[in-house]
């Protein structure tokens, strides 16, 4: 049966397409886009006084599966993704085994086929076993389906190790994706260094131990000529070093995530552990930066470096707490409320930050819509407002410092090739 979307204001930032359009979908395609359409014996959703935006795709998420199914399932994860209006995300490597083969990466492509309810794309680890030492078979990895590597969680300590993985991703034309941590001078601290850290008494990460490692990825890439594409930039420096960079020529692009721009260190007062991520919540400065980074285009992704955790790896002393935030419920909204609402972005630039470019730099035929594409749609109301209650996570895990928070933007409609996953806000799956 065909599906007809009326009446609602299609925003695509790829074609520029702005306005009250219907869209007709048949099977996994987007058969017709246009004015006034008519067709009988179809499903039909009115999306009258709502944005139809393309599917959100997620450049970096933790799925924990193999391994750490306790926190977090493909199953479980997609359906978390579904409700916040993801229908592509790609997911990290460090699991149980660390996905750096053939077998693992199908193995969750096999598993997100079987189970999943979005589209599942893994990404493999530079290094075997995440260990930084041997490089993982990149060109096995490649053919086998991964989008990406990365040693995400870990950083890649050796440079000559991350310029050889430069130089065989690009022989692969794979995405290189690095998490930039100078473990040295991190010295296994648990939270920003600054006035917080002090009056807490825990031990700082200072900011240059993020810029550090970008700085020296940058340099990589403009020595090889390769991109290389930074997760989750969080510090003022970072993103000067990236904006020069760009402005020189370096094909460099990063992310960063709702919580560097929604959030400071203050958060983690009170020892909150659900405000504990790596890297760490930084300062005002560096949230400003964070925004006019995004503004003016320094800042390519909004991606939610989704981080599910059992409620005992949070309910703990701070030091000891595991870091990050079940973010894919939230993602949309926050970005709506703190960066659509006050006007450092437009809808569109919002679009391009989470559906165009995480999809151009991962290589995927999404993030768009038009006639002849996969039917990855979200329908969202842009103006209204709900309470954040982590209690209604479909994610298996509830580690989210936005409980009680009053965001605005709510996805009614997530619709993955073809299929209504999720309506009127009610997961169908």
């Amino acid at each position: 049966m065909k599906l007809l979307i009326k009446n609602g204001q299609v925003i695509d930032a790829r074609t520029e397409r702005n306005g009250i359009f219907d869209i007709v979908i048949e099977g996994e395609k987007i058969q017709e886009i246009g004015k006034d359409i008519e067709i009988t014996n179809c499903d039909f959703i009115d999306a009258a006084g709502k944005y139809v935006l393309p599917g959100l795709v997620d450049a970096h998420c933790h799925l924990r599966d193999p391994g750490f199914e306790y926190k977090e399932d493909i199953e479980s994860g997609t359906r978390s993704a579904a409700v916040g209006g993801f229908t592509s995300i790609a997911c990290m490597p460090n699991t149980n085994p660390v996905i750096d083969s053939e077998p693992l990466v199908k193995y969750v492509i096999n598993k997100a086929k079987q189970d999943g309810v979005v589209n599942v794309y893994p990404i493999g680890s530079i290094t075997k076993g995440l260990k930084g030492e041997e490089l993982s078979e990149i060109g096995e990895l490649k053919f086998a389906g991964a989008v990406a590597i990365s040693d995400d969680g870990r950083p890649v300590k050796n440079p000559s190790i991350m310029k050889k993985a430069l130089e065989y991703a690009s022989m692969f034309d794979i995405t290189v994706i690095s998490h930039c941590e100078d473990l040295e001078l991190a010295d296994q601290g648990v939270m920003n260094e600054g006035l917080q850290s002090t009056l807490m008494g825990l031990k700082g990460i200072p900011a240059a131990a993020e810029e550090l490692m970008v700085a020296r990825e940058v340099i990589l890439s403009e020595y090889t000529k390769v991109p290389v594409h930074i997760a989750h930039v969080s510090t003022s420096l970072a993103v000067d070093l990236i904006r020069n960079a760009k402005k020189r020529g370096v094909n460099v692009t990063c992310e960063t995530c709702p919580h560097y721009f929604s959030l400071t260190e203050d958060a983690c007062s009170d020892f909150n552990t659900l405000a504990k991520v790596n890297p760490p919540l930084r300062t005002a400065k560096d949230a400003n930066a964070i925004v006019e980074g995004l503004k003016d285009g320094t800042i390519d992704i909004i991606a939610t470096d989704h981080a599910p955790h059992h409620v005992d790896e949070k309910n703990v002393e701070f030091a000891v707490a595991a870091n990050g935030i079940a973010g894919f419920e939230t993602a949309f909204s926050l970005a709506m409320t703190y960066l659509v609402k006050p006007g450092h972005l437009t809808i569109e630039q919002l679009v391009e930050k989470m559906c165009v470019n995480p999809s151009r730099i991962l290589g995927l035929n999404k993030g768009s819509i038009e006639v002849g594409r996969s039917a990855d749609i979200i329908i969202v109301d842009p103006d209204e407002e709900y309470y954040v209650d982590i209690n209604k996570f479909k994610s298996k895990s509830r580690n989210s410092p936005f409980h009680g928070f009053k965001l605005t933007g709510s996805v009614y409609y997530t619709i993955v090739n073809g299929n209504v996953v999720v309506r009127e806000k009610v997961l169908l799956k």
